[in-house]
């Protein structure tokens, strides 16, 4: 384009272009320019401008150009010219645009995002291994284990989620909470509710179809515990193999939305049949899709192998927490199930158009609400599973029969399942009790086998009581298992009341008292018992912590000792 705004050809003659041209034309390396060069040292200038770092003095001139023919467009172009040559820069800015100059910190920004994209992909990385915490640090030994852990992570040079990692463990905890809700809701959802196309119901199907197919892909690289947990698997190839064949079909088919699929796949047909048709088509695959709606709830399956692995992870296996937790689990499992069976009583004739000798039918229930309907339906699934009735009537149609007899199979499972773990748990909650209970049954037919004369049995009797007060140990074998440091320090716990009452530890070395109770054995008299005879042979010494003694001499004189005394074969030097 000339000075005076007429479009310059490729040629360099002064000719129209056409209306709305973008860029500006540049003139041909033959023809001179008023004010500028030729277009080799264009290319030049404009490699110096790739290259920032060639600086070198100029001097600039700036001027418009209008076109003529784009009267409200302005493009304006910068000459600059260097004293070392003759190069010339177009600096090209378009209508309404800011002039556009070289930032001086474009490095730096350019530096700054990398390094939080950086920041962000180390913090993400570290989230998939193995923290350094109480937990890992018993799964591992110590913190080099741990870091010998996650440099095994490392070595196979693709992403691996560890699963002791942090963020496994949030992600299942989110997974474990959406799988309770998916379990709850869809069946209450697809029963008691006519429309499915609503906005939160397919929004919340969207969100949980989506998480679920993220923990699909997610399993292919989470690593496999072998065994008790002590190996962990980071094999890709090896935790790909195990998982296909393993669950993977079944958190295929719970994780897509077969339902929608469905729908879509149907909705041309639909479109293209007759009006009659299509209205009873679209009834029957309204009732088919809430059908395959419940191949969601082969989730259960995810929940049940989160809550077992979380607690082979934990080693919640024999105390008080894991007995509550399996005790919790039960009772969800076992109210989960009625409220699945309440929405199969409802349901199912549901799907049959409420017949007239249906329950829903004959207790006027058929517009209720959900609620109304919802709690009949909860209370005759409670009411058959725990085999006390059959609800608000009997049943009279042969599916309410049928579905009865299912309710009453299933909640009879449910009852000895729940009796037997729970019997299970408290036996193995108080072991010491049931092991002290038998062994007193053997000792009583061991007193009628050598029938023994009853004041001898209840001196028995007393003593098993005060010796061991209804709970057994095997102690001599619980202490030959630990380490020295252990069993002293149990030993220094157990004889703390007799060391703080006993004037005869006090001014002692405290490593000889240390000593001196790993030596002591427990032992227990009862009264009128004879613990030493004077002129004996003296090769004890007791303590006494609980109770009186009364000394008696040759010469008849008698002298009570209690707690915090002692006597036996040798004198303690003053």
């Amino acid at each position: 384009m000339d000075y005076d705004g007429q479009p310059i050809a490729p040629n360099g003659d002064s000719k129209k272009c056409s209306r709305g041209r973008l860029f500006p034309l540049w003139r041909s390396s033959s023809q001179t320019s008023t004010r500028g060069e030729g277009a080799g040292e264009v290319s030049r200038r404009l490699l110096s401008f790739v290259n920032p770092n060639h600086q070198q003095p100029s001097t600039q001139q700036n001027f418009k150009m209008t076109d003529s023919m784009e009267g409200s467009q302005t493009s304006t172009v910068t000459t600059s010219t260097t004293r070392c040559g003759s190069t010339t820069a177009y600096d090209l800015k378009y209508p309404g645009e800011m002039p556009r100059t070289p930032s001086p910190g474009i490095d730096e920004q350019d530096q700054g995002m990398h390094s939080r994209t950086t920041t962000f992909q180390m913090r993400l990385s570290s989230m998939l291994l193995p923290g350094v915490n109480k937990f890992s640090l018993r799964m591992f030994g110590s913190a080099k284990g741990v870091a010998a852990e996650q440099q095994r992570v490392k070595s196979y040079n693709v992403w691996i989620i560890h699963p002791y990692s942090d963020f496994r463990f949030y992600w299942d905890l989110v997974m474990l909470f959406l799988m309770m809700g998916n379990l709850i809701i869809l069946p209450w959802g697809i029963t008691f509710f006519e429309d499915q196309n609503t906005a939160p119901w397919i929004t919340f199907n969207v969100a949980s179809d989506t998480l679920f197919l993220l923990d699909l892909i997610f399993n292919f690289r989470t690593g496999v515990l072998e065994g008790d947990g002590a190996q962990i698997i980071l094999d890709p190839q090896v935790i790909r193999s195990r998982y296909l064949h393993g669950w993977f079909l079944v958190d295929f088919i719970s994780s897509i939305p077969v339902d929608y699929v469905f729908r879509l796949v149907d909705l041309r047909a639909r479109m293209e049949s007759a009006e009659v048709y299509r209205t009873a088509r679209a009834l029957r695959i309204v009732r088919f899709t809430k059908i395959l709606s419940l191949l969601r709830l082969l989730r259960l399956s995810r929940l049940i192998r989160y809550i077992h692995q979380w607690e082979e992870m934990f080693h919640m296996t024999y105390d008080l927490a894991s007995a509550v937790v399996q005790i919790v689990n039960l009772i969800g499992m076992m109210m989960l199930l009625c409220h699945w069976d309440g929405c199969l009583q409802f349901i199912v004739p549901m799907m049959q158009d409420f017949p007239p000798d249906c329950w829903v039918t004959k207790n006027n229930m058929v517009n209720a609400s959900w609620q109304l309907q919802y709690s009949y339906a909860f209370f005759m699934s409670m009411s058959h599973m725990l085999c006390i009735g059959y609800g608000a009537q009997a049943p009279e149609s042969l599916t309410d029969v049928w579905l009865t007899m299912i309710s009453m199979i299933i909640g009879a499972t449910c009852y000895a399942m729940f009796l037997g773990t729970a019997t299970n748990l408290i036996q193995s909650l108080d072991s010491s009790r049931r092991q002290y209970q038998e062994k007193y049954k053997q000792v009583e037919q061991y007193m009628s086998f050598h029938k023994l004369p009853a004041d001898l049995r209840q001196k028995i009797h007393e003593y098993y009581e005060h010796r061991f007060q209804g709970k057994m140990f095997d102690e001599d074998s619980i202490l030959g298992e630990l380490n020295d440091p252990l069993k002293e320090e149990i030993k220094g716990f157990n004889c703390r009341e007799l060391v703080a009452n006993m004037p005869f530890f006090a001014n002692i070395d405290p490593h000889f008292v240390t000593v001196v109770l790993t030596k002591l054995c427990f032992e227990v008299f009862l009264p009128y018992d004879v613990i030493i005879r004077e002129g004996t042979l003296g090769c004890k010494m007791y303590f006494i912590q609980h109770g009186c003694v009364n000394v008696i001499t040759s010469d008849k004189k008698e002298k009570q000792l209690s707690d915090g005394s002692y006597f036996g074969g040798w004198r303690v030097p003053s």
